[in-house]
């Protein structure tokens, strides 16, 4: 196992867990330190992984950080009921050049995705989250990436890559490898007209800040078809963290953003999450208990999993059928804990991405608007999608 480009966590975090209770998540951790080395990942489910690169900020001054502070607030919390095992297998320190730490995280990522682990990444700047997808090269013909982000991170392709703008090198560079790209929480006022448009005609999926916080459960059949999860913590109003970490007046509050993280850990298909956008300052606590607590309510939503979707079997789902116009659409409900999907059918005659019937997570909303006549939107869009 390389995990060379892995840095111990530091011994001042390892000290403060000696004066925790001997029932804290720190204590049930398998931690990568400098005494002990890389844990044994025989029965670990979960890996954490800090990645201490800010250099494609856009507002990047040359200040370093480091996630000590997160680590202790994380540490100080009791574990759920879990029955699994999770590690914390350090940092990955600042590369040479910013390539070599997308290089050791694209790494790093691809041997936990081998070895059926969950990674959780706590970085830097947002941009990591392109070598993340790039660990899924060899791993995944098509990925779902979804962005928890007051905006699109869209940006200009042709130039550098930058924090908030990642996006266009995912969308261009080969391999394609991008199915369905879906922004959380965007604030318009944050989104040029033109990323806007690009974003409708791209058939990718935005849901805007007021209409998630509306409907919170919302975000369960749009976690439950995503394999990435990047959370810019822009995404989080500024009443609930700490000074360097101010944006925005709007923006989700703990409470919503922990749900959010909780529907991502509950989706059988996520097999990475990472919380970006970390400016530590002296006033840390806020932040880093914040970042905290979104960990554990993942972890608390992983182990919450539960195998719905085995549509071979006829007894385990029920299959309703509505038509709309001279369209057909079908919709299935897990008998089990009554999750809804609906079919996106395969067109032979198109150059499809899927080239197979694909079922796509929705909600009962959906097909109640369809039994009303009305197409539901992600369907649209994903069928759209299929056909280009």
């Amino acid at each position: 196992m390389n995990f060379s480009f892995l840095s111990p966590v530091q011994n001042l975090v390892l000290a403060h867990i000696e004066l925790l209770s001997t029932q804290v998540l720190g204590r049930k951790l398998k931690i990568h330190s400098q005494q002990n080395g890389i844990p044994d990942l025989e029965d670990v489910q979960i890996a954490i992984v800090g990645v201490l690169e800010n250099r494609n900020d856009v507002n990047y001054i040359g200040e370093d950080f480091q996630l000590s502070e997160v680590r202790k607030s994380l540490y100080a919390l009791f574990p759920g009921n879990w029955h699994f095992t999770v590690a914390d297998l350090g940092d990955i320190l600042k590369g040479e050049t910013v390539e070599d730490t997308y290089f050791a995280l694209q790494t790093t990522i691809t041997i936990l995705l081998e070895k059926g682990i969950i990674p959780i990444i706590i970085g830097g700047s947002q941009d990591l989250t392109y070598a993340v997808y790039r660990a899924y090269d060899n791993f995944l013909p098509m990925v779902n990436i979804v962005n928890v982000d007051s905006k699109f991170d869209l940006g200009d392709s042709s130039r550098p890559i930058k924090d908030n703008s990642y996006l266009g090198k995912i969308i261009l560079e080969q391999p394609y490898n991008l199915f369905n790209y879906c922004t959380l929480g965007y604030q318009t006022y944050f989104n040029s007209q033109e990323e806007i448009d690009l974003m409708e005609k791209l058939y990718f999926e935005a849901h805007r800040l007021g209409e998630i916080i509306n409907n919170i459960n919302s975000v369960e059949p749009i976690m439950r078809d995503a394999n990435i999860v990047s959370l810019d913590l822009c995404s989080i109003r500024s009443s609930e963290v700490s000074t360097r970490q101010k944006y925005s007046p709007n923006g989700f509050d703990g409470k919503e953003v922990c749900a959010v993280t909780r529907y991502a850990g509950i989706s059988n298909k996520v097999s990475s999450f990472g919380i970006f956008g970390y400016k530590p300052s002296k006033d840390d606590d806020a932040t880093s208990m914040l970042i905290a607590q979104m960990i554990w309510y993942f972890i608390e939503g992983v182990n919450c999993r539960i195998t719905d979707d085995d549509f071979s079997d006829k007894e385990s789902y029920q299959k309703f059928t509505v038509l709309i116009d001279n369209e057909e659409l079908v919709f299935y409900k897990s008998n089990k804990i009554g999750r809804w999907w609906i079919e996106i059918p395969f067109l032979p005659n198109f150059n499809n991405k899927l080239k197979q019937l694909t079922l796509l997570p929705c909600m009962h909303e959906d097909y109640i608007e369809a039994s009303n006549g009305k197409i539901p939107k992600r369907w649209y869009k994903a069928y759209k999608k299929n056909s280009v």
